[in-house]
């Protein structure tokens, strides 16, 4: 075989990429998040809670370049674990509302009928409240915590997968090869998981991005209200809980770690829309 022959062969992940600048830059953005967030013993300068009373709010400078908080706490040790709270946050709160609403999603458009009746009013109930205000009910009654929040999310969250879900799963049960696999006598679980989950999902998939930017966003709101992760533990919806006092006087307390929010935000927000444009899916 010719060089000439093999050599056109070879800049396809170049192409592959450079046509897709947006999905490179969010999964960098994302991928910088999470190196940060493992590397955190390594990284951060500091203690994330150590006080220290003699540099308390002290401006952006060369030992502290995002500042100290009211406490003497390096506001950058801070964010950097900060980063691994909230990556955690962000994953386990689409996960479990993820499996939830695919499983009951698949479940109601495979079978129809009374099944599928009662699975969507359960899921008209849930959505005819408004999404933060049940969330923060279910937070009330369990009490304050991390792990509150996680329940609260699965409880509320899986609806929007189910609904999603559901919708393709009443196109797909109809089609030739899901017809094919019932006359070849495949069991009802295998033809729901095996044969139209797979496609099905990639909807799913895509939207888990945008709502891991909610969660991300909901677990900052529940921190910030002190109903989620507790002081003096460093999350950014804490950091800027306690920042907002000294807005004024020392604003790097709460500018850093609201721009974390952002940016983590932005590269989920980003990546959803890539790999929508890589799988065809349009939310």
């Amino acid at each position: 075989m010719s060089i000439e022959a093999i050599a056109p062969a070879s800049p396809g992940w170049r192409r592959f990429f450079g046509r897709r600048p947006m999905l490179v830059l969010s999964a960098g953005l994302l991928l910088f998040f999470v190196l940060l967030a493992i590397g955190a013993p390594i990284v951060a300068p500091y203690d994330p809670i150590m006080q220290n009373a003699e540099v308390r709010l002290q401006a952006p400078s060369l030992l502290h370049p995002f500042g100290t908080d009211n406490f003497g706490r390096d506001i950058l040790s801070r964010v950097i674990w900060g980063a691994r709270l909230d990556l955690q946050m962000a994953l386990i709160g689409v996960i479990f509302p993820f499996l939830i609403g695919t499983t009951v999603g698949t479940i109601a458009g495979f079978f129809g009928g009374i099944v599928d009746a009662l699975f969507m009013r359960l899921v008209d109930i849930i959505l005819a409240f408004p999404f933060l205000v049940l969330m923060l009910s279910i937070i009330a009654i369990l009490g304050p915590g991390l792990g509150s929040f996680y329940i609260a999310m699965a409880l509320v969250g899986w609806v929007s997968y189910a609904r999603l879900i559901r919708a393709q799963m009443l196109v797909l049960k109809g089609s030739d090869y899901a017809v094919a696999a019932v006359s070849l006598g495949f069991s009802r679980p295998r033809i729901m998981f095996r044969h139209l989950l797979p496609n099905a999902i990639a909807g799913s998939i895509v939207f888990s991005m945008s709502d891991a930017t909610l969660v991300l966003l909901s677990g900052a709101a529940v921190s910030y209200l002190g109903l989620g992760v507790q002081p003096p533990i460093a999350e950014w919806g804490v950091m800027v809980a306690e920042g907002q006092s000294f807005i004024t006087t020392a604003w790097w307390i709460t500018l850093f770690p609201g721009l974390s929010i952002v940016c983590l935000a932005f590269g989920f927000s980003m990546l959803g829309d890539a790999l929508g444009e890589l799988l065809g899916v349009h939310e």
